[in-house]
């Protein structure tokens, strides 16, 4: 299956390979069925992204939290279970939609990452959603190391 991506180009997915977010994400309810690639010339793969296959300009950047020494401990809800027709809490993969805030003198080299919105997914069922946590007081900086002078 070929689909066109605004910041891709076009791409050829395997139909058995698409994640569906069966709600969509907040603000792209719309967008339900997604690829999560990632650049095959990286050695080691920090961005994955997640690109929407319903809507061309939809493309999230994603990264694992435990790569920044993050460790997510939430509890799912009834629905959230069903939703991703979770049987097994190893099928569960957590990951962060990072994003450059706008340009500053002070952000040229920073990622920051929505620490309080973690994309769920079940690797199993291929089945997503975007877990909205409440109450965490935290804003999550991550800086590029700057080479030795």
């Amino acid at each position: 299956m070929k689909f066109h991506s605004t910041q891709f180009g076009m791409q050829e997915v395997d139909p058995e390979s698409i994640l569906t977010f069966p709600n969509g994400m907040p603000g792209f309810e719309g967008s339900t069925r997604y690829k999560l690639f990632h650049d095959d010339k990286e050695q080691q793969v920090v961005v994955h992204w997640l690109q929407s296959i319903d809507e061309p300009d939809v493309a999230f950047a994603l990264v694992d939290p435990a790569v920044f020494g993050l460790n997510y401990e939430f509890v799912l809800t009834d629905e959230e279970e069903q939703l991703l027709k979770m049987e097994n809490v190893d099928d569960i993969a957590v990951l962060l939609i990072a994003y450059k805030p706008q340009p500053d003198a002070d952000s040229k080299t920073n990622i920051n990452a929505n620490i309080n919105g973690p994309i769920v997914l079940n690797t199993r069922t291929r089945l997503g959603l975007q877990k909205i946590l409440v109450g965490i007081e935290a804003d999550l900086t991550l800086k590029s190391k700057k080479p030795a002078a």
